[in-house]
């Protein structure tokens, strides 16, 4: 006979639920500013995120109605389908302003980097979970993580799409110092990144590439073409000042002076109607959301769950720091959304299906009695 663990609802996370709705309206707020067309109001964009947020709460109800251990017990086989997914875009798809990353599927653009991240947090948290590791884990266990690792890196690298698989190396570095290293290990593979960005920037980093890099160094020497957005956006940033410009008044978004003002770009457009305080209140809500993720990981009943909410968190958190940082000019413009904030379909699913992940962690956080679900 079906039962049902009432302590699955006494545990449901509406914290992080609150969280996720508070960023999520903030983000609707600004997608229709930035995309507001005079005379007709919201535009199509901002139909289709509200479709895409809709299918994100699909997901996530999915993902909390199964206990995250079967979930888990899924994640090679959503591995492999992602790994096919990612050589099929560089086989059979046209490029589209030189990248080969988007499935056109007639209703919906896949980009398979941004559900490839999740599935690489999913397959790390099972290979760790798995591995007992009591003096920290040695060069040699790090074999399997490694290759698990490599196979997507290559393949988004060579899309290319070099902000998502920096992103996918970061969640790697993260994970793995979560579950702890032996010191030797440590430095071993500090040596060997050191190495690598070596090797990376005379072999594999394509002449686009380099001078985004070169263009964060020194912006100014060329503003009008390599430069021009990261001046821009500092520009929107600084011109919000205290309280911003107001809703809709924007100069930069609206007088077409920012690209991407609602993809990478979009806290700018933020920065600049709100201000100093209306980013203080959105960075409070993404820090809120982020320790409360900490607080589950750090609760957990598991060693998986707990490896697997902390990389969810890793997955929102690097994303969030990365982008703020580029649109400030701290970083090279590297193509990061801001997590539930910028549009994008396949980038804001991935997220609504981290944060579901870890909402089904914090409801299964006590032991849940035999044969109930």
């Amino acid at each position: 006979m079906f039962h049902f663990d009432r302590r699955l609802l006494q545990n449901f996370d509406w914290v992080m639920l609150m969280m996720l709705f508070i960023v999520a309206t903030l983000s609707f707020i600004n997608l229709y500013s930035s995309t507001y067309i005079p005379e007709k109001g919201a535009s199509q964009i901002f139909y289709k995120q509200l479709l895409f947020f809709t299918f994100g709460l699909a997901t996530m109800l999915l993902i909390l109605f199964h206990d995250y251990h079967k979930v888990i017990k899924l994640s090679y086989a959503l591995y492999a389908a992602i790994l096919l997914l990612l050589l099929y875009t560089l086989l059979f798809v046209n490029p589209i302003s030189g990248a080969q990353r988007w499935i056109d599927l007639g209703f919906f653009n896949l980009q398979p980097s941004e559900p490839a991240k999740l599935s690489l947090i999913l397959v790390l948290a099972a290979c760790f979970a798995k591995t007992d590791a009591p003096g920290g884990y040695r060069l040699r266990d790090l074999i399997k993580p490694g290759i698990l690792i490599a196979l997507p890196f290559v393949l988004i690298l060579k899309q290319p799409d070099l902000g998502t698989a920096l992103i996918c190396c970061i969640l790697f570095v993260s994970m793995t110092l979560y579950v702890r290293l032996r010191w030797t290990t440590l430095v071993i593979l500090g040596s060997m990144a050191i190495g690598s960005v070596v090797f990376a920037w005379k072999f594999l980093l394509k002449d686009y590439q380099r001078q985004r890099i070169e263009t964060f160094l020194n912006p100014e020497a060329d503003i009008m073409n390599h430069g021009y957005q990261i001046e821009q956006s500092k520009i929107a940033v600084g011109s919000g000042k205290m309280f911003g410009k107001g809703f809709l008044d924007g100069t930069q978004g609206h007088l077409q002076f920012l690209p991407e003002k609602h993809t990478d770009f979009a806290f700018a457009i933020w920065a600049e109607e709100w201000g100093f305080a209306g980013s203080l209140f959105l960075l409070s809500c993404y820090f809120f959301l982020l320790i409360w993720g900490l607080n589950v990981a750090m609760s957990a009943k598991d060693k998986l769950g707990s490896i697997l909410a902390f990389g969810c968190v890793a997955l929102i958190f690097w994303q969030a720091l990365i982008n703020l940082f580029m649109i400030m000019g701290f970083l090279p413009v590297v193509g990061v959304p801001l997590p539930i904030f910028s549009y994008g379909g396949s980038s804001l699913l991935t997220t609504m299906a981290a944060i579901g992940l870890i909402m089904n962690v914090r409801m299964r956080s006590f032991p849940v009695q035999g044969g109930q679900q």
